[in-house]
């Protein structure tokens, strides 16, 4: 397996999530939620570098709390952008030279299974662009600002995105050479590498996959994450696994 390097992107200002403190520092199955997506990556053998990116706003506290740890685990801190974009293009320009490979994952998903990061590095490898995803079964409605229903859509074709989304080294470092005027807001780096004229492939995903949003999902997601296969226990983080953090 080609060598990755991975971004975990904690940028984001989490507005929905409420309270005066960033959703990555709230506790997933007794953890930051922020150090649980960490801990998906900082183990394997086929990555030399995780990048955490994190808002200005958060690098006080994330360095006077967490630097030691984040240090002994080789993860390096950057200071993210204004919009989610430009925290990743931060983190870029952080990972190694020989890093044939990037990842990019939310720091807000913490429930990913090792088995699925297998399956979405190796897709990546063989098509250069590759993001997990899950087909939309619900109906779904195309809604005013007065909440009335305007249209039912049709799902057929529609597909809900994960992370970790997986890039050949240069054709994400081309996606965000010159990223293009947007009418809409750039969600998702796919959406860069898609404009970018490379194709992405899609693996099926799990729906337990879920990224944190409101205080709600922080039950939801300690509960999957007893449900999903346990790493081999060992490596960087083992003389930190009964902290309180």
């Amino acid at each position: 397996m080609p060598k990755m390097a991975v971004i975990v992107v904690g940028a984001g200002s989490g507005t929905r999530f409420g309270g005066d403190e960033n959703k990555i520092f709230a506790h997933v199955d007794g953890q930051p939620c922020f150090l649980k997506s960490l801990q998906l990556f900082v183990n394997r053998e086929d990555v030399n570098q995780v990048v955490l990116v994190v808002s200005p706003a958060d690098m006080q506290q994330m360095k006077t709390k967490f630097g030691p740890n984040l240090g002994f685990m080789g993860v390096k801190l950057v200071e993210g952008g204004a919009a989610r974009h430009e925290s990743v293009a931060k983190g870029l320009a952080a990972i190694p030279e020989d890093a044939e490979y990037v990842a990019i994952h939310d720091a807000v998903r913490p429930c990913v299974a090792a088995e699925w990061i297998d399956g979405i590095f190796a897709e990546a490898v063989k098509t250069g662009a590759a993001i997990p995803a899950t087909r939309v079964t619900a109906t779904l409605k195309r809604v005013s600002s007065q909440k009335i229903i305007e249209e039912t859509v049709s799902r057929e074709g529609l597909w809900m995105a994960q992370t970790p989304q997986v890039f050949r080294r240069d054709v994400i470092l081309k996606a965000y050479a010159d990223v293009p005027p947007a009418d809409a807001p750039i969600t998702d780096d796919a959406q860069l590498v898609e404009q970018s004229g490379h194709p992405v492939s899609i693996l099926e995903s799990d729906a337990r996959n879920i990224k944190i949003t409101t205080k709600g999902d922080l039950s939801l997601a300690g509960s999957i994450i007893k449900t999903l296969p346990q790493p081999k226990r060992g490596g960087q983080m083992g003389a930190f696994e009964e902290a309180k953090w």
